[in-house]
Formats: C-alpha cells, sequence, structure tokens
C-alpha cells in the first residue's frame, strides 16, 4: 500500500472512530503532513482520494470538511476496493460455485490484455446481504499478477489478498452497467424468476502501473441492490 493510501486510511478511520458529522472541519494541510510525517504531494494525494469516496470535501481558502455519511446499505458504483468496503454495516458473505485455471475467451484476453494461450483464475461465486442473495459473480484473473486462489481467499476477500497478501496496488477501475432480464440459470442463483429484471455490471480493475489483472460480470439481485455516484461539481 503507498504512503498517500495508508494517510487516506488512517484519516479514514479517525473520521469513523469519532463520529464526526457532516461540516465537521479538519486539521490543515500543513498540520496533517506534520502528523502523517508526510510530504505535501502525500497528503494532497490522500485528500484527493477521500474526496473521491466522499468522505470529505474541500473549500478553496477555508479548509478540508467532514462530507455527509451515505445511506447506509448503497454500493459506490466508484468503488476500486470491492462493494463489501459499503457494506460494512452488514454480514456480508461469499459461497464459491467454482474455482479453476482456464484459458480464456476472446472477451477475457482482450479486456485483460492477454495472450489466448495464457492461463487465467476463473472464480464464480454468489454474494449474501444478511443471508440474502445480493448477486453472482463471475471474475477472471490474469494469474501471472494474481499467482494464488484458494477457497479461502475466493470466499473471504480477493481484493484485500491481493493488497495485503500480494503487496499490490490497485489503481483504477473501468465500469460498464446494462439491464435485462434473467435468464433461467440466473434466476435460480438469485432465488428470482425467469425473465425478472435484472442489472449486470462488467468491471475491469487495474494495478496502480495501469495493468489489468481483473474481469468480472456480476448480476445483481433487484430486490436485494442499491448503488450510489457521488457527484464533485460541474
Amino acid at each position: 500500500m503507498l504512503k498517500y493510501q495508508q494517510v487516506a486510511n488512517q484519516i479514514e478511520l479517525y473520521i469513523e472512530q469519532h463520529q464526526l458529522q457532516q461540516g465537521t472541519k479538519l486539521p490543515v494541510l500543513e498540520s496533517l503532513m506534520d502528523e502523517f510525517s508526510a510530504s505535501k504531494s502525500t497528503i494532497i494525494k490522500a485528500l484527493d482520494l477521500l474526496e473521491k469516496k466522499g468522505l470529505i470535501f474541500q473549500v478553496r481558502g477555508s479548509g478540508i470538511f467532514v462530507r455527509r455519511k451515505s445511506r447506509m446499505g448503497y454500493i459506490n458504483l466508484l468503488s476500486n476496493q470491492g462493494f463489501k468496503k459499503d457494506l460494512e454495516e452488514f454480514d456480508i458473505t461469499s459461497e464459491m460455485l467454482q474455482l479453476d485455471v482456464v484459458k480464456p475467451t476472446q472477451e477475457v484476453a482482450d479486456n485483460l490484455q492477454i495472450d489466448y494461450d495464457q492461463g487465467v483464475y476463473y472464480v464464480k461465486r454468489i454474494r449474501y446481504i444478511n443471508g440474502q442473495t445480493l448477486c453472482v459473480e463471475e471474475s477472471y484473473y490474469d494469474k501471472s499478477v494474481v499467482t494464488y486462489l484458494n477457497k479461502q481467499i475466493v470466499t473471504e476477500s480477493i481484493f484485500h489478498y491481493v493488497t495485503e497478501g500480494l503487496g499490490l496496488n490497485i489503481g483504477f477501475s473501468e465500469m460498464y452497467i446494462k439491464t435485462g432480464k434473467l435468464t433461467e440459470e440466473e434466476a435460480n442463483y438469485l432465488h428470482l424468476k425467469q425473465g425478472d429484471p435484472k442489472l449486470v455490471m462488467e468491471s475491469i480493475f487495474f494495478l496502480s502501473n495501469g495493468k489489468p489483472f481483473d474481469f468480472s460480470k456480476v448480476t445483481y439481485n433487484y430486490e436485494q441492490s442499491q448503488f450510489f455516484l457521488l457527484g464533485s461539481g460541474i
């Protein structure tokens, strides 16, 4: 984890532990530099990250302020840390359906920018929120980056393993959203009816060096899922 990410996590933890409310002013830039023994550029990057996550807002000439907490139970469409982080107040569990090393399809190879004969981890799992089906997820991980996966990692948090276990830095993501109707197989997984509405999110996650490592397709249970998107002005 990079220094600015560590600083951002510490500031976020401070906000949560002290239950700071909307409009609470945080220390000025120079004080944060002293507090975390960090350069000005590191603190600025940490604050920019927190602003993108919707935890603070900055007013030129006035200071840094806490932003209103997001509604409980909503998934941040711009999060690069997986939706488990957004749903910490809930019991989020996973059931692994499949874990294999496979050859990528053309779609997978193109999105991960790899050769067709290169192996990828294929992970299929169901996510539950408080015991209710939230989504069914199919993910492909570049095996040259994510070198090892097992059932324990898959049922807990792959993103935590990537950052903490492998020491990699997740940089950014691309997300594509479309709607449709559930197939019979999808409906069975989500305990819904065939033909019910569905929201499908395709995501490509990149390391901080720009290397794609995860291509995922997530089909959400429309009865359990809700999302939010943070605006940063005009």
